[in-house]
């Protein structure tokens, strides 16, 4: 089956079958061993991960099952993920297929909900300890509308829109200070991509950054903290 592909931004959703693995391989390594899942949510009763690009979702199913795994039974967590150009279910479905064994009835139970395709905040309970809020809209836009809270609101973020030189907006210094805004004091992020622009913007914005290998064929790429507004 081939890998999807936005022919908005000419990029695909996620890594094909190759030596080193497949999509669900990158996901892992990017974003849950680069977040340190599970042990950032080890002893706690509840955590929030925000996303960048919600694609086909196959980054939410390997958390969700992650968390199902290794969380107690009673924690609870929330899945804050934006898209601009929401895939239809049946797409999802077909995307997500090579993983059907891994992920078991998740895809269906989650297509089930799986809300039309216009814009604002849609939320999912996917399980009684498990939500997803799914936002329709621009990023820079939507971001401005998630509340806070005390303290920030974020555990980490996956960064996962499409390639900084295709979907420039996607990695814009707005998104940037949002995520700043809706961070709890170190909180982590983790995104495939190493480009200079996003390291400074993050670092402007208050994030450590540092490089790291990254996944297949691609050198490196960036992780960091949340560590407070630059003085």
């Amino acid at each position: 089956m081939p890998v999807p592909r936005s022919e908005i931004y000419d990029d695909v959703y996620f890594s094909k079958a190759s030596e080193y693995g497949d999509g669900l391989a990158e996901t892992r390594h990017v974003f849950l061993d680069s977040n340190d899942l599970p042990a950032a949510w080890d002893g706690r009763d509840d955590f929030v991960i925000a996303e960048t690009g919600f694609g086909t979702g196959l980054n939410f199913f390997a958390v969700w099952d992650l968390f199902e795994k290794t969380a107690a039974p009673d924690a609870t967590l929330h899945f804050i993920s934006f898209e601009k150009h929401p895939l239809k279910g049946d797409i999802i479905r077909g995307a997500l297929a090579p993983w059907a064994g891994e992920f078991g009835d998740k895809v269906e139970t989650f297509l089930a909900q799986y809300p039309m395709l216009i814009p604002g905040f849609h939320r999912i309970d996917v399980t009684p300890q498990i939500s997803v809020t799914l936002i329709f809209d621009d990023v820079n836009n939507a971001m401005r509308k998630v509340p806070a809270g005390k303290g920030g609101m974020a555990d980490c973020w996956f960064l996962d829109g499409f390639r900084p030189a295709t979907n420039p907006d996607m990695w814009s210094e707005i998104v940037f200070q949002e995520m700043a805004r809706l961070s709890k004091k170190d909180a982590r992020f983790a995104t495939f991509t190493a480009a200079g622009d996003v390291k400074r913007g993050l670092q402007a914005a208050g994030f450590e950054t540092r490089k790291i290998s990254g996944f297949g064929r691609k050198r490196e790429m960036l992780v960091g903290a949340y560590k407070g507004a630059p003085s």
